[in-house]
């Protein structure tokens, strides 16, 4: 099948070897990648802030371009989330009948990475080799909107080398909540303080999540306090193999 990849621009801009890993991982999976170069923002932040227009010209501009994709598939649970949640909201406010009937054409066929992987693809074994110890940390995005469940654990479970350790108070926000982590610091920093100490607390070589914006949050304290732990999106380690290990395997 073909698939179109959302890359989103956070991790176009900041972490690129996302993108190359969901490619990599994909096309060992039998899936044709395409990546539509008209793409921009979902319009997440701009709509969180309350600009409503520029967030309803890039949530047009994304229906467009991907309308005849036959899916689209991103590695950022909160740009799914914002394209199912907010969305809807957006195209009802402006009263556009045209584009809503697009977008609910749409919708069913845009995927989070896990999702495809596990309920479109039908695969949990992507053939994946990881030899590290591994806690995964579900974003509020993933765990409350898309509700992705038992998909991320069915994937890791799976991958050779793997020991994926548990984590505690898994429900618990990291703090980031993208505009959030800067109208509100404090606040922001003070949940990041608590869940970083579960996340420590768990003993792994690896922090992995379906959101690059929690990983740089979590990963940016990790830094600052020389904490012996590294993080990493799960595309990458998915796409890992022992002739091909992840990027930040050194």
């Amino acid at each position: 099948m073909r698939a179109s990849l959302f890359i989103t621009c956070y991790n176009d801009t900041l972490f690129p070897e996302t993108g190359r890993a969901a490619v990599r991982l994909l096309e060992r999976l039998g899936v044709e990648v395409e990546f539509r170069s008209g793409q921009t923002c979902c319009g997440q932040m701009h709509a969180n802030a309350g600009f409503r227009r520029e967030a309803f010209s890039q949530a047009r501009r994304l229906v467009r371009l991907y309308a005849d994709a036959e899916a689209v598939v991103s590695p950022s649970s909160s740009c799914v989330a914002m394209i199912r949640d907010q969305y809807p909201g957006l195209f009802e406010e402006l009263g556009d009948e045209k584009l809503r009937e697009q977008f609910a054409a749409l919708l069913p066929r845009v995927y989070e990475l896990s999702e495809f992987l596990v309920d479109r693809l039908g695969v949990e074994d992507v053939g994946a080799y990881f030899p590290h110890r591994v806690t995964y940390h579900a974003s509020c995005h993933g765990l409350r909107a898309l509700e992705l469940g038992e998909r991320p654990y069915k994937l890791l479970r799976r991958v050779r080398g793997l020991e994926l350790m548990p984590l505690r108070n898994l429900e618990r926000c990291c703090g980031f909540g993208g505009t959030f982590s800067v109208k509100n610091g404090e606040v922001s920093s003070a949940m990041l303080t608590t869940k970083l100490e579960d996340v420590l607390a768990a003993g792994a070589e690896y922090c992995t999540a379906l959101d690059n914006s929690c990983l740089m949050h979590l990963g940016g304290r990790m830094h600052r306090q020389c904490a012996d732990m590294k993080t990493i999106h799960m595309a990458e380690i998915l796409a890992a193999t022992e002739t091909s290990p992840a990027e930040v395997v050194g």
